[in-house]
């Protein structure tokens, strides 16, 4: 495949490389070929360690440690040579110089691979060769984070080392001094243990984020990007501004194999854009719209920018969790952007071929929705079925039969798609598409990886790591002989020569997948120093007492000034090293703060919300890249284009306020029915924050009916606020009765309890805890030992903290010894809180009716559209 014909100018490729692969690409020689060769290597070492083969073969087996450090020397050592480290230096020729840093940097940070039984066991005394080659690690590393990342990630890891080594300074306010590290300390604690930087980012980057980055990328090499473009612009072109909603749509899909809200914009902005430009959107609203519609696609399950692994790993959740908390507010956020654009459009005077109104846009969109996941779950529960009855039937051989009939469903997908012709990339070609069933049929052969992907994760329940292998492996199988059989239905004589293009591809897209995966190795390395520093200095207690002090121990405002500084946190980061550094800065204060004042959410749903808001640094100005990237496209002005595409993301903004306070949008404890419910009021509820912030809605808004939509937005999203005003929703039982409530609690439900007592600090503390209760037990004492990792003793009729699990739910919380049980909460009997959606409804029915009349007057023909 080729690309040839895409519009990208110099100054796009630049920010694209830049950003993603690598600005320098020789032109002959020796370099040109280790540029090639290596990323390649990469690649192929990630599938072995994934692999069953080395452990069938007993040869390159390597523990996690020795894995993680191979992984962060191929990235180190690629970053050097990719990416050109000042804007002069040559991009067609890899100097000498740059050559023997790259090897440093890459021997030092393979260092726990080649002496690791060495460093094992001087662990707590290491020798000076081991600091040594710390130090320059760390060095190197942060100079490859700097080249293939730029300055803001590296200037927040300096600032955070500089903590550690400088904040015992007398000049430093009080509150925020701690008693300093030596150098072998640091280095020690950075480099030699699983503490810093080869910790848990580092493990899921080698362990799932590269499988799934290849996986992506093998995916876009076999046309599926542009596939999925096609589609959505031949599903919507025809509507009120259908270029713009088939670019929300096609940065959804696109989200399905890219975790860079960068990469989003320039591989579909680059047609979606100038056809927004060419239906009347401004150069500042089109880019606007890419922006923001990319930034969602970060958000999208399943790879979410590979935050989806690192939460299961950093919250103790299942990655089904994961992709279950994250679904509901990816979707709304999606129709409600789709909604914008659609508003938009009705303002600018936009027609389509077709048009619709927006109460039919609304259902439609529900429709469209619901029906889709009834398919994708039903199709991937009935292959679960076929699959265990095919395993009943035919027993070891099984495994055989399921390969067969894959393999001729492919074949006959490829059949299919063979009686038309492939898909023209080109944006000339965006204007006059084939109808949609067309290039449907063109393309299906596509959607076998990724039900294969979602069915391994999500019904056989097996690691995102293989269950990314084995699609990868499915993916380079496509792409060896998508070509030659298509060639070979259509009776075409260059077989050979496709299967020879095959393997080309193959190895293109490994190493497109390994280039894209340099900078993002080098950001899991430069955070996990990040991480280490907060857990060597404790820096985190001090972040919940800064913003405990801005607050002023109000809930909300603690909330906005966490959103704040998690945006100024995340400014000029990739999305993964983003999310580690606002979770492990941020999160903390959230469950530390909101249990003082009441609030107790689920641990997911706080990091959701760090999440989310680190992420709106992408488009926020300055920094904004994304936005800078679009501009570079739309050929407007990029500050214009960052705050525009604020404005459209305020939606995004809104979510995690919303299901911080109302947890059924994660669909946290909600059945399959009550799930149903709450997308389609959540859904309605967004569409009209929508139209009240836009001031449109079937005409345009006075302002009371904006305020009114926003008024009945509102109370569809927290319908327990007005009724928490009239009728309180926890009543107060004794802390005695703890193991009584705890045994008679159902499966995996949760205590609500009140604490007290001094933490490690010397500081008293009076706050609200939700501990998990997991499977029904024999008694509550066991219970709450076996899921909440907290034993109680009776003192004078008083239950107290006995003990704590290290690293369990309740020591994660903040909990500490001898805290004093207070009381208990439990719900109160009162009426159902989605009583109020009944005005809310009349509130949305008396605004409809008003703008319908206004719009019969001003034009009946089009009040009938």
């Amino acid at each position: 495949m080729t690309d040839a014909a895409q519009p990208k100018d110099n100054a796009l490729e630049d920010i694209l490389a830049d950003a993603d692969t690598g600005g320098r690409v020789p032109t002959q020689g020796f370099n040109k070929a280790a540029l090639w060769y290596l990323p390649l290597t990469w690649a192929i070492y990630q599938l072995w360690i994934a692999s069953p083969l080395p452990f069938m073969l007993g040869f390159g087996v390597w523990n996690d440690t020795q894995t993680r450090a191979i992984h962060l020397g191929f990235a180190v050592m690629l970053a050097f040579l990719a990416f050109p480290g000042l804007k002069s230096s040559p991009r067609t020729r890899i100097p000498a110089v740059t050559w023997v840093v790259a090897i440093v940097a890459a021997v030092a940070a393979s260092y726990l691979w080649w002496d690791y039984r060495g460093v094992a066991q001087r662990t707590g005394n290491p020798s000076t060769t081991d600091v040594v080659m710390a130090g320059i690690g760390i060095v190197l590393l942060l100079e490859a984070a700097r080249r293939s990342l730029g300055l803001p990630l590296m200037g927040v890891a300096l600032f955070f080392l500089g903590y550690v080594f400088f904040g015992s300074w007398s000049g430093l306010p009080e509150v925020v001094q701690w008693k300093g590290a030596s150098f072998n300390k640091a280095m020690s604690h950075m480099w030699l243990t699983t503490e810093g930087v080869f910790g848990v980012a580092l493990g899921v980057s080698s362990g799932f984020v590269f499988l799934f980055v290849l996986f992506g990328s093998l995916l876009n090499q076999a046309g599926a990007g542009n596939y999925f473009l096609k589609l959505a612009f031949a599903a919507l072109g025809h509507l009120r501004g259908g270029p713009a909603k088939a670019a929300v749509i096609a940065s959804a899909a696109t989200g399905l194999i890219s975790g860079s809200s960068i990469a989003n914009v320039v591989t579909t902005g680059t047609f979606t854009i100038p056809l927004m430009k060419k239906v009347g959107f401004p150069a500042t609203k089109a880019g606007a719209v890419e922006v923001s519609s990319s930034i969602n696609g970060v958000l999208t399950p399943p790879v979410m920018g590979a935050v989806a692994f690192l939460m299961t790993e950093y919250v103790g959740i299942s990655y089904v969790e994961v992709v279950k908390t994250a679904i509901v507010p990816a979707a709304i956020s999606y129709v409600a952007l789709v909604y914008i654009v659609h508003l938009e459009a009705l303002k600018m005077g936009m027609t389509g071929t077709s048009r619709m109104n927006p109460i039919k846009f609304m259902l439609g969109a529900i429709f469209i929705i619901a029906i889709s996941i009834v398919i994708a779950g039903g199709t991937l529960f009935a292959t679960g079925l076929i699959v265990d009855t095919i395993y009943t039937a035919f027993g070891g051989a099984a495994l055989y039969v399921i390969l067969a009939i894959i393999l001729v469903a492919y074949v006959a997908a490829l059949r299919y798609a063979a009686q038309g012709p492939d898909l023209d990339i080109s944006l000339e070609s965006m204007q006059s598409l084939p109808p949609t069933k067309e290039i449907f049929k063109t393309g299906i052969h596509y959607l076998m990886p990724i039900l294969l992907l979602m069915y391994l994760l999500m019904i056989e329940r097996k690691s995102p790591g293989l269950s990314a292998f084995w699609s990868t492996i499915f993916m380079l199988f496509i792409l060896l002989t998508q070509n030659p059989l298509k060639a070979y239905f259509r009776g075409q004589s260059n077989v050979v020569q496709q299967v020879r293009n095959g393997f080309s591809d193959i190895a293109e897209g490994m190493i497109a997948g390994a280039r894209n995966m340099i900078g993002l190795a080098a950001a899991m390395g430069v955070a996990g120093i990040i991480v280490g520093a907060v857990t060597l200095t404790g820096i985190g207690q001090v972040m919940a007492e800064f913003v405990e002090f801005l607050s002023g121990g109000n809930l909300l405002a603690m909330l906005f000034f966490v959103a704040v500084i998690s945006i100024v946190l995340g400014m000029g980061l990739p999305t993964t090293a983003n999310y580690i550094v606002v979770s492990s800065l941020m999160a903390g204060v959230v469950v530390e703060l909101g249990a003082q004042n009441g609030l107790i959410v689920p641990l997911v749903a706080v990091h959701m919300f760090v999440f989310y808001f680190g992420i709106m640094a992408d488009v926020t100005p300055p920094v904004g890249l994304a936005s800078f990237a679009a501009a570079a496209i739309s050929k407007g002005d990029p500050l214009k284009t960052g705050f525009q595409a604020f404005f459209y993301s305020i939606r995004t903004a809104l979510l995690p306020f919303l299901f911080i306070f109302n947890t059924d949008l994660l669909l946290i404890d909600v059945g399959p029915v009550q799930a149903v419910f709450v997308f389609i009021i959540a859904l309605i509820a967004m569409l009209l924050f929508a139209a009240g912030t836009m001031n449109y809605f079937m005409v345009k808004s006075k302002l009371w009916e904006s305020a009114a939509l926003l008024v009945a937005a509102f109370v569809l999203f927290q319908p327990g606020f007005f009724l928490n005003k009239l009728q309180p929703e926890f009543e107060q039982r004794p802390g005695t009765e703890l193991f009584q409530m705890a045994e008679a609690a159902d499966e995996n439900a949760s205590l609500r309890v009140r604490l007290s007592g001094e933490n490690i600090n010397g500081d008293m503390i009076d706050a609200r805890y939700l501990l998990p209760l997991g499977p029904t037990g024999p008694d509550g004492e066991t219970r709450l030992f076996d899921s909440a990792g907290i034993e109680f003793r009776d003192e004078d009729g008083k239950l107290y903290v006995d003990n704590l699990n290290f690293g369990g739910p309740s020591e994660q919380l903040g909990i500490d010894f001898d805290w004093e049980v207070v009381e208990l909460d439990v719900a109160a009997d009162r009426m159902p809180k989605e009583i109020f959606y009944i005005p809310a409804l009349l509130l949305l029915l008396a605004v409809w009716m008003l703008q319908m009349r206004r719009k019969r007057a001003q034009d009946p023909q089009e009040a009938l559209a």
